[in-house]
Order: C-alpha cells, then sequence, then structure tokens
C-alpha cells in the first residue's frame, strides 16, 4: 500500500501543509494566519492548539483525517547540533523545541504538532535536516579565536535535498560525490559536501558568508565594532542591519530579486553593480569551499529562490565553472523534500535517528 504522508511546515506567519501519497502530492495547502489571530498568543509555543485545529480542518476539507495517514513530518526547529537525517519525534526534542532553549522560531512547532496528530493516530512522526545539522570537520570550526567557535546554521533541508537530485543526475549516491551546494534566497549558504556529509558552509543566519538580498554578509571586523560601540549604537538596530536590512535592501532599498531585474533591465548601473557585487561574493566562497575538497568537486550546484534569476546564475558560473560541471535547481521545495525524507525512512531502509546523539548528551 502506497504511504500517506503529511507535511507540516509553520512559518511565523502560515502554516504549509500537504499530504502525499508516495512521491505525489494529493494536495498542497498554505494556511495564512492574521495578525489578529496571532496577536491572542503571548509566545509561539501558546499557538500549537490554534495551528493543530487548522490542520484538522485542512484535512477535513480534503476529505481526509489523521486515521488515513501512514505518518506525519514536520519542519524541524532550533535545537542541538545534530548529522542531518532523519530522526524520530521523542521526548527530549519535545523538550528543547517547547522550552526554545535553543531559540524561539515557529518551525519549532514543526515537530510538536507532528508529535501531536500522530500520536492521536498511533503512527510514527518525523523531521528531517532542521537547520541546526552539523557535520563540520574540526579545522571548520576554528574561528581565529577561542572565544568563537563557527557554527552550522544553514539551509540543510534544501542542500540534502538538492545534493540527493545531483546524485541521481549523475549516477552515483549523495554520500560518495563531493559537491559545492550554493542556496541562494534571504540568506545565502555556500556549503562543501564531501561524501554526504557538510564538512564545511557558513552561519546563514547569523552574518557569515556572502551578502543576500536582506543579510549583511560577512563584514569587516573592525568596522563592525566601530558600528557597535558608536555613540547611538543599539544592539537590536546592529543585529537587522545584519540579518534583516543589509544586502540588497541596504544599498537598493528593496530586497526582491524580480524589482532588482527589472531596474537592471531599465539601464540602473548601481542595481547591475549590486547584482553582480552578490554573485561576485557567492562565486568566491565557491571558489573557497573548493579548497576544502582540495579541488576535487564533482559538480558545482545553484539552488534556492534566486537560482531563477538566469542572469545572476550566469555571472557566478563564469567565475566558478573551472571547479567542473554545475548544475542549476532553481527555487526550495520544502514540502517535497521533507515528504522524500519520510518515503526514505519509511520503505527504502533508511535508518532513522534517535535525537539528541549520544556524544551531544555529554555537551548539552
Amino acid at each position: 500500500m502506497t504511504p500517506r504522508l503529511l507535511v507540516i511546515n509553520p512559518g511565523s506567519t502560515s502554516t504549509k501543509i500537504a499530504v502525499y501519497a508516495g512521491e505525489e502530492p494529493l494536495f498542497v495547502e498554505t494556511i495564512r494566519h492574521d495578525d489578529a489571530d496571532l496577536g491572542r498568543f503571548a509566545q509561539v509555543m501558546d499557538q500549537e492548539d490554534y495551528r493543530r485545529k487548522l490542520i484538522l480542518a485542512a484535512l477535513a476539507k480534503h476529505n481526509l483525517s489523521v486515521a488515513d495517514l501512514t505518518a506525519i513530518i514536520g519542519r524541524g526547529g532550533l535545537m542541538r547540533p545534530i548529522p542531518g537525517g532523519v530522526y524520530h519525534v521523542g521526548p527530549q526534542m519535545l523538550f528543547d523545541l517547547r522550552s526554545c532553549r535553543f531559540g524561539t522560531h515557529a518551525s519549532n512547532l514543526g515537530a510538536i504538532l507532528a508529535h501531536d496528530l500522530a500520536t492521536s493516530a498511533g503512527i510514527p512522526s518525523f523531521i528531517a535536516d532542521p537547520v541546526v545539522v552539523d557535520e563540520m570537520a574540526p579545522l571548520a570550526r576554528y574561528s581565529g579565536h577561542p572565544d568563537i567557535t563557527r557554527r552550522s546554521i544553514f539551509h540543510a533541508l534544501n542542500h540534502k535535498a538538492v545534493g540527493r537530485r545531483a546524485a541521481a543526475e549523475l549516477g552515483r549516491p549523495y554520500e560518495e560525490l563531493r559537491l559545492i551546494i550554493a542556496h541562494l534566497g534571504g540568506g545565502v549558504s555556500v556549503g562543501a559536501h564531501e561524501r554526504g556529509r557538510v564538512v564545511d558552509v557558513n552561519n546563514a543566519l547569523d552574518g557569515d558568508g556572502p551578502f543576500s538580498p536582506e543579510r549583511s554578509g560577512g563584514l569587516p571586523a573592525g568596522q563592525l565594532t566601530d558600528w557597535c560601540f558608536a555613540p547611538d549604537a543599539k544592539e537590536a538596530d546592529i543585529r537587522r542591519r545584519i540579518t534583516g536590512a543589509g544586502g540588497f535592501l541596504a544599498y537598493l532599498g528593496t530586497a526582491s530579486g524580480m524589482e532588482i531585474e527589472r531596474r537592471i533591465q531599465g539601464g540602473d548601473a548601481k542595481a547591475r553593480e549590486v547584482h553582480a557585487a552578490m554573485a561576485y561574493q557567492v562565486a568566491k566562497d565557491i571558489g573557497a569551499m573548493g579548497t576544502v575538497l582540495a579541488g576535487q568537486v564533482d559538480a558545482v550546484i545553484l539552488t534556492g529562490g534566486l537560482a531563477h534569476d538566469k542572469a545572476l546564475t550566469a555571472l557566478i558560473c563564469d567565475r566558478v565553472k573551472f571547479l567542473g560541471r554545475v548544475m542549476i535547481f532553481p527555487g526550495e521545495d520544502e514540502m517535497t523534500a521533507l515528504a522524500l525524507a519520510a518515503l526514505r525512512a519509511l520503505t527504502d531502509g533508511e535508518a532513522v535517528l534517535t535525537y539528541p546523539p549520544c556524544d551531544w548528551l555529554e555537551k548539552a
């Protein structure tokens, strides 16, 4: 019997859900949440029951219930650093997510909602490849000062998904390949994938790597220090400049890739130069990851929403094609990636992992 899988992906203002029959979606839906509805809740975690009822109503609208499902998989949230893979949702994971001890985000609700609904039906619940996937090699963790250790926070779900897609096209297992994958979206992450593990990657959340539509990327440390100690400096404002109001938005007043494309086509020289500068920085980080893999690169992969921008990808390709084959997988289909992860766990014999791995218990 073909497995039926419910996928739950909570965001700050919406909850995306989908039901798959094997690899085929039966429906995909985005449930929007009004500010007035969310404003009733003091904390994100207080929204659990509200979102659960909406998911059940959406299933009923499609003549489905949790009793019709084989398994449920949720978007992984902020928790302890873990290796990539598919994980059972269990007590320690639920505690870490509910307490928000590693950070607060709506994605924390993914595993919680999956577990609640799955328990009511007596079926398994999973997460896969959350943003906290950490497979970095020891040398990659050095920052240059012992007080700061480089952290792995990146678009792990899409990185792993397109790595497997590329492997299928190349006719070899993902676990045998050396790949450089650049996710180009609201944030940019560039990772070196060596035989199934992301051994080095920039922290795409906290201001590392290339600049992006909304993020400043790695900034010169001395000048950043000047920002921090300016007479009117406020921590919240500086963090906003780094992670929410940098990049395209700071230079051009918009974070919209389509708007920037329109300006370039209209002859806007500044937009063209900023656009080219982002491509330059992405290509430079791809080149750096080429040295991490000692020049042994099976493919360079460009993915994420901005990979739809053919002018941007062309600029990057021109600089990195010396490394080998360049493959482009535009977009970020998180729902399909999660469904395929659950399907591998149920039908392909992929080992389902327990959270947290034993070595992390000692570091907690």
